[in-house]
């Protein structure tokens, strides 16, 4: 019988940095291979302009990639969102991971992601209380948004926003693609 030790989210954060991107699964981790050009510049573009618009309304922080998100415990699992969303009541200085799920995650699609973990991330910050998540697939130049009660799709004719979350804020996905 095989005997799989679990990680902690604690234990995770005690990692010697090693220049790659981890998270963890189920207390299992997993490790993602550096972006692409276009994927940094995708989550660069859509950091700066949803950064600026969020400080602008003081409505939140964005966070970089780097952020941990604590989604569950026992077992663990901490994921790190191209670009994390939260509102400014729920905002805290800590130097841990986050302790819940942003309230708004955005993922770009990188060539090496399997769509079937794509949709499985979204499940998870939906069941642990995101209330919005956007896939950007730069392969087809298209978006998805999900919501807890439903999802629905973009085209490079469209605009990214996120409704009640960050209320007022778009981005032309043709600007974002240009």
């Amino acid at each position: 019988m095989a005997v799989t030790t679990l990680m902690t989210a604690e234990e995770l954060l005690a990692m010697p940095h090693d220049h790659m991107r981890h998270e963890l699964v189920r207390g299992e981790l997993t490790t993602m291979s550096p972006a692409g050009a276009e994927h940094g510049l995708i989550v660069a573009l859509i950091t700066q302009e949803l950064g600026a618009y969020a400080r602008a309304h003081d409505l939140g922080r964005v966070y970089n990639s780097d952020t941990g998100f604590v989604l569950s415990r026992n077992p663990d699992t901490v994921r790190c969102p191209d670009v994390p969303f939260v509102r400014k009541e729920r905002v805290i200085r800590a130097r841990e991971f986050f302790e819940g799920a942003p309230d708004l995650a955005i993922e770009v699609i990188s060539p090496s992601d399997p769509y079937t973990e794509v949709r499985h991330k979204v499940r998870e910050y939906l069941r642990a209380g995101t209330q919005l998540v956007i896939v950007i697939d730069p392969k087809t130049e298209g978006a998805t948004i999900y919501a807890p009660t439903g999802s629905r799709e973009l085209t490079i004719e469209d605009s990214l926003d996120a409704g009640d979350v960050v209320p007022g804020w778009s981005l032309s996905l043709r600007e974002l693609f240009a």
